[in-house]
């Protein structure tokens, strides 16, 4: 959930600095404006140009403690993993609203939980457990840092309150520092390109940064949003524009729409295979999911299908209450494995649609398949909403035993119901390990799981409901009833404070096959991107219309339009990278993945990207999709 620029202690201290600009004293700054003023600030103290890319984990680490923050090593981690190659400045922004600053108060009371004899000190002994055994816990250097602080660090006892003191001012210092570099050149101010906030010309306001749609990985496409200073700014910069060309497609209400999508006649006396999945959206506005490969013995009609799963069927009968992810859309490409896994070939993908169910119906020779399900990202999108009550999960009997919450233990079957991918009602232990790399990052080997067996109610070597119950509770009990990190596997599986699953959309797969029984397997859990980006273009560029930049015959924009959503794709064909501006502002009743309706994107030499999927934001109603790509360089 992105947090309020209003929460950030750090950021908001800034004001009067900010507030002395001549602008701001005609027109004062929205605390949003006052964000990503900041933003801006501490990137461009590492960086000439807020286009330039963060490539390294120092680079973060720097960036983000010119921002006031101090992250540990497990932070940078987070959002530095092994594929990322590269984070833009959306992404830096995206992190800044997730990570924000540790107030005062917040690292007093910390610490004051430790000070048995009220003094303003803590045994190094105790700040040690507490900082490696609690929350986001920090590494022995890290701790050994600390406490070799000079200032705050006498008689093995370590004097929190001027280490409060000393990290306040340390952090307000940077921003600072920052701002005022930032105001010194006001050249930095007009670097970005883009994005704007609506209002009148006249007030030159800054714009509103908004996420990335993914973490650049080395196998994609750099993409970048267009960050302007004003509306009339921005659209007088089309004479820089070399060429343009647009589309325009008007889609009619889904209710007016026929289904395409029908079962074949014979389809009771066909073999059938299901298998469960998720979608799960990360912190950085990327989405993963299961990947299968599935195996045909022999030439056979074949009918797949994916939708989203129903976990809450009986409030949707009794309250008329659908589950919320019922409306992301989903897809799923099927690509034929020939000599190695690296070669695949597209054969297919889900086109056809009825109501929420997305199918297809061909024919399909022997042989080993892979299925990438996808989902466009228009309707899966981090919660913006508040929640105003936090879910109890645990509670204790008047004995003091501890119990799980009803409400927890309906979502903890929920849960189970997604993670049993088989539908058998038994966790095997590929099963649980798809669930412990999702919450934990790590898989239970053979001897941890026959520990699990031991102690947990179990049928045929697999977990059963209850087990998972039981091995819940247990860790609710090793947490002494802290619920910290119970909080972490429900946000890895995509609920919120409230017990409501917003981040995540599960799904099931169905295959039939005439001639014999498909088999279907679990084998990764995966970013969407890599082979499904390839897929993707191929699809459009298959199936899709093709409009050439008039000039430059090498920069093609293909779209494709199926009945839910556009798709449209860049093919840059020439030898230099290109930058292309989008605009979709004369767009009605559309939304698209990228949350921009301007946005800029840099296409790599003899390369193609997915440029945008949009879609309706309301189904019921006409949709007209509007979009101009215009060659920049």
């Amino acid at each position: 959930m992105a947090i309020s620029p209003g929460s950030d202690a750090a950021f908001s201290s800034q004001k009067s600095t900010l507030s002395e600009s001549p602008r701001s004293k005609k027109f004062p700054l929205t605390e949003e404006e006052i964000f990503y003023m900041n933003c801006r600030a501490a990137y461009l103290t590492v960086f000439k140009s807020s286009l330039d890319n963060i490539i390294s984990k120092d680079q973060l680490c720097l960036a983000l403690q010119h921002a006031g923050r101090n992250p540990s090593q497990k932070t940078i981690n987070k959002y530095w993993t092994p594929q990322t190659a590269k984070l833009n400045f959306d992404d830096f922004c995206l992190i800044l609203r997730k990570e924000k600053p540790t107030s005062k108060a917040e690292l007093l009371k910390s610490f004051k939980q430790l000070d048995v004899n009220d003094d303003g000190s803590v045994l190094h002994t105790d700040l040690y457990k507490l900082l490696t055994k609690r929350g986001e816990k920090m590494t022995r250097e890290e701790v050994n840092a600390i406490i070799n602080l000079a200032d705050v660090n006498a008689d093995g006892k370590f004097d929190y309150i001027k280490f409060c003191k000393l990290y306040m001012t340390t952090n307000e210092q940077c921003l600072k520092t920052t701002l005022e570099k930032l105001e010194v050149d006001i050249k930095l101010r007009r670097q970005q390109f883009g994005s704007h906030m609506e209002g009148s010309p006249e007030r030159d306001p800054s714009p509103v940064p908004k996420p990335s749609p993914n973490i650049i990985r080395k196998t994609d496409q750099e993409s970048f949003s267009n960050k302007g200073d004003t509306r009339s700014s921005l659209l007088t910069t089309t004479r820089e524009f070399r060429t343009s060309v647009s589309f325009t497609i008007t889609m009619g209400a889904s209710s007016k729409q026929n289904s395409k999508l029908t079962e074949p006649n014979s389809i009771k006396e066909w073999q059938c295979v299901q298998s469960k999945g998720c979608f799960f959206l990360e912190e950085d506005g990327e989405i993963i999911s299961h990947q299968y490969r599935m195996q045909i013995a022999q030439r056979s009609l074949v009918y797949l299908t994916i939708k989203p799963l129903n976990l809450n069927v009986w409030v949707f009968l009794f309250i008329g209450k659908p589950s919320p992810w019922l409306s992301v859309d989903t897809a799923l490409y099927i690509l034929k494995e020939n000599e190695s896994q690296a070669n695949l070939q597209l054969m297919c993908f889900t086109e056809l649609r009825n109501r929420e169910m997305f199918g297809w119906t061909g024919e399909l020779g022997p042989g080993i398949y892979w299925l990438i399900p996808s989902t466009t990202g228009c309707r899966l999108k981090k919660e913006i909403k508040p929640i105003t009550e936090e879910a109890q999960l645990v509670h204790r009997d008047e004995t003091g035993e501890l119990f799980l919450t009803k409400e927890f233990r309906s979502t903890l079957s929920d849960i189970f119901e997604v993670i049993d991918l088989d539908g058998n009602g038994l966790l095997s232990l590929e099963e649980y390990n798809f669930f412990e790399l999702r919450t934990s990052g790590e898989k239970c080997d053979e001897d941890a799981w026959a520990v699990c067996r031991e102690n947990f109610d179990t049928k045929k070597n697999e977990l059963t409901r209850q087990g998972f119950m039981d091995l819940n509770l247990m860790e609710a009990n090793d947490g002494e009833g802290d619920p910290r990190d119970l909080w972490v596997t429900l946000h890895s599986m995509g609920y919120n404070k409230a017990l409501e699953l917003t981040e995540a959309c599960p799904f099931v797969i169905d295959i039939y096959a005439d001639k014999c029984k498909p088999r279907i397997k679990t084998v990764h859990m995966e970013a969407c991107s890599g082979q499904l980006e390839k897929a993707i273009c191929k699809s459009v560029l298959n199936k899709g219309d093709a409009k050439v930049m008039d000039g430059y015959e090498n920069i093609i924009v293909h779209t494709y339009k199926c009945d839910t959503w556009i798709t449209s794709v860049i093919e840059n064909k020439s030898d230099n990278k290109v930058i292309i501006h989008i605009n979709n502002e004369l767009s009605k009743n559309c939304v698209n993945n990228r949350g921009l309706d301007i946005f800029a994107v840099e296409v790599a030499p003899k390369s193609t990207m997915v440029c945008q999927h949009v879609m309706p934001l309301n189904e019921r109603q006409e949709w007209i999709y509007y979009c101009v790509y215009s060659l920049i360089s």
